[in-house]
């Protein structure tokens, strides 16, 4: 329906936190929906928040089949995720570069859960439980921070590796490849 502009690093309404909803199946959430699908894909993200677009609730959306920022990543079912819990299966961790629609054009290392369960409700109110590994957790991860208020600059492991992609590319401190070059 609308493709609607991406709050940007500074913007306040990004650090706070987001209320559950608490009504589904209704036209006004699925307009949200269908709004933050056609700002997510406009932007070529995989991934993108409520409050990124000043709407402060607790939904998420991700998902691609082809991602031309992500030419060889596997695809992630696009999904519709509200009110989300996250619990880690396990405490293994790995280290990744990420970038934000909200901070544009910068990447910067990251640590995140390798594993986790994700639960919450579609946009029908339908339960969703689905267990995610690497990227797809990532991904997961990444978006549901966003709506507690945190954007993935809070959580760099080492400020040195934080910079502007294009930089970072040609310095050779970040690769190309799809799983060590994350955005959502």
């Amino acid at each position: 329906m609308a493709i609607l502009p991406v709050l940007r690093l500074g913007d306040p309404r990004l650090l706070n936190i987001a209320s559950k909803v608490s009504e589904f199946n209704k036209p006004e959430l699925d307009e949200v929906i269908e709004d933050m699908f056609d700002t997510m894909r406009a932007e070529d993200g995989v991934g993108l928040a409520a409050p990124q677009l000043g709407i402060g609730l607790r939904i998420v959306i991700f998902g691609f089949e082809h991602n031309p920022r992500y030419p060889d990543s596997h695809a992630i079912p696009e999904t519709v995720l509200i009110n989300p819990q996250i619990t880690a299966l396990g405490t293994e961790q790995e280290q990744g570069w990420e970038g934000c629609l909200s901070v544009p054009g910068m990447r910067g290392m990251v640590s995140r859960y390798r594993r986790i369960r994700y639960t919450g409700f579609d946009a029908s109110g339908s339960a969703i439980d689905v267990t995610a590994e690497g990227f797809h957790a990532r991904v997961v991860q990444h978006e549901c921070d966003h709506l507690d208020g945190i954007i993935y600059t809070q959580r760099l492991t080492d400020a040195r590796k934080f910079g502007f992609t294009e930089e970072l590319l040609a310095s050779g401190q970040m690769n190309t490849e799809p799983c060590s070059n994350q955005e959502a």
